[in-house]
């Protein structure tokens, strides 16, 4: 273990960092991707293999009655599924919406807008839609631009808060003010609770089709981020608010602020507990932050114009330094590994900076190229007809479809 580094132990008994390595980084000059060294050129010809690969079997998968993708017999489909097949295809090099599979895609996903401006079948109102709109903000069509500003004012009502529609949608949320712990937040509807993950995908969808991080519903996200984020004070800034995350010192982030209405405040999370050292001594337990949702609120302040010398985000990269990896979910396992490919990703290259320098096991640090790391791992993970490998049958990572959807997405980030 690096010895600046304070500790914790887990519950499972083994150590994991506390205090993030970023606190003697300091304020980190954004840089953009394009203007450092790129990739090698084995592991980009491997990412392209993997990339084609993987396209191939998804345009093979295509449900030729409808264009979409994994549409099930009985019951509502999913077009989040399809945007994702369909975003991974565009991510290939001369890709546009004249390709047949990919129009085919495109007519299926808005064939599922509603009267309200959702784009959703009967349920799941606020992921179909926010995975539909960024897919959507990538094609260059008159049905596609139409579509946008409806999506947009669809999910902007689905948020917690003070301008909260509860008429958009049978599961919408009601009007809560900024004291409420969910307050800023998205969610499924169905339990009644927001979180990181949809808060996630509602706000890569609000930036990918063109709405500014200083937006109202990019301000009040950051309420429930902040709330989700498992760090007390930082650099001087008070961050989390609640209770349970008093005096944590870990930078990570948990999945919620509750686990449901009468659990409002008391936190969730997927990965269990930890031990951690207070500054006067005593050993508490604290919901433990992991990887994929530590991935997508790091992301979340990014699309939120926050720098990157900002405490939250400082705290974050802190937390990704200590944790990083491509051959776990950190703090999940197998559990959400595809999800957790496409998430991290996604914030690694909002973030702009490919090379890290992150600890290892030993406690050394060493640099890693994030780009590199990720298409290697999956290049691991990829089958011979191009899917991937089922590691976890929790959240719906036994379809084939869907992990391989998550798996050219992230490979397209890496390529970029």
């Amino acid at each position: 273990m690096n010895p600046r580094i304070a500790s914790l132990v887990l519950a499972v008994g083994f150590v994991l960092p506390v205090l993030p390595a970023a606190a003697a980084l300091g304020s980190v000059a954004d840089a953009p991707v394009s203007s450092v060294k790129p990739i090698s050129k084995e592991v980009r010809e491997l990412g392209e293999k993997v990339a084609k690969k993987a396209a191939a079997f998804l345009r093979a998968q295509q449900d030729k009655a409808t264009g979409g993708w994994s549409i099930p017999e009985k019951g509502p489909s999913f077009p989040a599924i399809t945007a994702l097949v369909v975003s991974g295809l565009l991510s290939e090099p001369g890709a546009n919406a004249s390709d047949d599979s990919i129009a085919r895609g495109v007519a299926f996903v808005l064939s599922k807008q509603q009267k309200d401006g959702g784009i959703y079948d009967q349920i799941l109102p606020s992921y179909n839609t926010a995975i539909s709109l960024s897919m959507l903000s990538k094609v260059d069509t008159p049905a596609a631009k139409a579509a946008i500003k409806p999506a947009q004012d669809f999910l902007k009502g689905l948020q917690f808060g003070e301008t909260a529609n509860a008429g958009a949608h049978k599961e919408s949320p009601e009007a809560v003010s900024k004291d409420n712990p969910f307050y800023g937040g998205w969610g499924y509807g169905s339990k009644g609770r927001p979180d990181v993950s949809n808060v996630s995908f509602v706000l890569q969808a609000l930036h990918d089709s063109g709405v500014p991080g200083d937006d109202e519903a990019f301000r009040r996200a950051l309420v429930f981020l902040q709330r989700t984020q498992m760090v007390d004070t930082f650099k001087g800034m008070k961050i989390n608010d609640q209770e349970y995350a008093k005096g944590s010192m870990q930078g990570g982030f948990i999945y919620s602020a509750g686990a449901g209405k009468d659990k409002a405040g008391q936190g969730e999370t997927n990965a269990g507990e930890i031990e951690e050292t207070m500054d006067d001594g005593t050993k508490v337990s604290r919901l433990r932050a992991y990887g994929s949702m530590t991935y997508a609120g790091f992301k979340s302040y990014l699309y939120a114009d926050l720098k990157h010398d900002d405490p939250r985000v400082l705290a974050a990269m802190g937390w990704i330094k200590d944790n990083y990896t491509l051959s776990e979910n950190p703090g999940m396992g197998n559990s959400g590994y595809y999800y957790y490919l496409i998430t991290f990703a996604k914030a690694m290259r909002a973030y702009g900076e490919p090379v890290l320098e992150v600890q290892e096991e030993t406690g050394k640090m060493k640099k890693a190229d994030w780009r590199e790391d990720l298409i290697k791992a999956l290049a691991a993970h990829q089958n011979a007809d191009g899917s991937f490998k089922e590691l976890d049958k929790r959240w719906m990572e036994t379809n084939p479809i869907l992990i391989t959807a998550y798996s050219l997405n992230a490979v397209g980030e890496a390529l970029k």
